[in-house]
């Protein structure tokens, strides 16, 4: 069953409204509509692209809150983030993020979106890296998009806090690492550990 466009666009601005984060080619599989006609929609409705929608809620939500480097240094871009706990952060894979020849993603890309969120989660103005434990586990290519979720997993009195972080592509795991990370204090809402 056709719908009208109006009746599209209305559906589509909820669905984004929804999942902020679903991107293009999704909406237009769910509309059985192409690529470009979404595109269109979105500008009608002056809805921006992905990955302007996953800056504003990274830069209205956690610029403020990231304490060991700029928000603007962070691999890839926050979608949530509780400090000392927990964060996510979603990389698109770029043909700059890619080799020509193979359009396989650099691995540098991937432990640098894992490394800065692994700093990013640390409720502490010095984060530092002091090992780390990776794995990747299958290539990643150009024009997926790897979710990268941290999970503070260990913090000990001697400045140290470990972190693990998970990257997915399409619920299929792609790298893992174990972060143990430098911080200059452990002080938690007026504790001292």
């Amino acid at each position: 069953m056709r719908r009208s466009k109006k009746e599209r666009q209305a559906i589509l601005r909820d669905t984004i409204k929804a999942k902020p984060f679903i991107t293009d080619e999704a909406l237009a599989q769910q509309f059985k509509v192409s690529i470009q006609t979404i595109r269109l929609d979105r500008m009608e409705l002056n809805i921006p692209e992905l990955r302007e929608r996953i800056k504003s809620v990274a830069t209205d939500n956690w610029n403020e809150t990231v304490k060991a480097l700029p928000i603007d240094e962070i691999i890839g871009e926050i979608i949530d983030l509780e400090l000392d706990e927990r964060a996510i952060s979603i990389l698109e894979i770029t043909s700059d993020l890619v080799f020509s020849r193979n359009k396989i993603a650099r691995g540098h890309h991937l432990f640098a979106q894992a490394n800065s969120l692994a700093v990013a989660v640390i409720n502490d103005p010095l984060a530092l890296t002091a090992n780390a434990d990776i794995k990747f586990t299958r290539q990643v290519v150009e024009g997926e998009r790897v979710i990268a979720k941290a999970r503070v997993v260990d913090t000990d009195k001697q400045k140290r806090t470990v972190v693990e972080v998970n990257s997915q592509v399409d619920n299929e795991t792609v790298f893992t690492g174990i972060f143990e990370m430098y911080r200059s204090n452990q002080e938690k809402e007026g504790e001292q550990l």
